[in-house]
């Protein structure tokens, strides 16, 4: 008698466990991993590109930067931080890596005309990130508790 009351209380409470609680920690797990993406895409901030011409013993070539705006001042220049950088003409310079940020950083320094950066749009992506994190959170307050 008593073996079958073991067995029938294991059933019920494998059975609690089996519906509320293992799921509950699979939404939470799920909740917060989408929170953290929807964060991520929040903080990548204001980014784009500036190009400018480098010459250099009579040859030059277009650089292409991709920034990342820091700060802006009330003169009109931005503080970047510089994600990547490449040359057009792949013959002009042959810095790759490292290097190639290090003469970026010498030749234009930390501050860009704000005018000359073209910004990508990133607003919409932003948008729907703020939407989705709005949501998640309603969600979670909802449904997990």
């Amino acid at each position: 008698m008593l073996l079958f009351w073991i067995f029938v209380i294991g059933a019920v409470l494998g059975y609690m466990y089996g519906h509320y609680l293992k799921p509950n920690l699979s939404l939470r797990k799920a909740i917060q991993q989408a929170r953290e993406a929807s964060q991520a895409v929040l903080q990548e901030g204001h980014q784009g590109v500036y190009r400018t011409v480098v010459s250099d013993h009579n040859e030059q070539s277009e650089l292409v930067v991709e920034v990342k705006e820091l700060a802006i001042t009330q003169a009109g220049m931005v503080k970047v931080e510089y994600l990547s950088a490449y040359y057009k003409n792949p013959s002009f310079r042959t810095k790759k890596g490292e290097a190639l940020m290090r003469e970026v950083r010498e030749l234009l320094g930390d501050y860009l005309p704000l005018s000359d950066i073209e910004w990508y749009e990133t607003t919409e992506r932003q948008d729907k990130a703020r939407k989705s994190l709005h949501t998640l959170d309603a969600l979670g307050k909802n449904n997990v508790g």
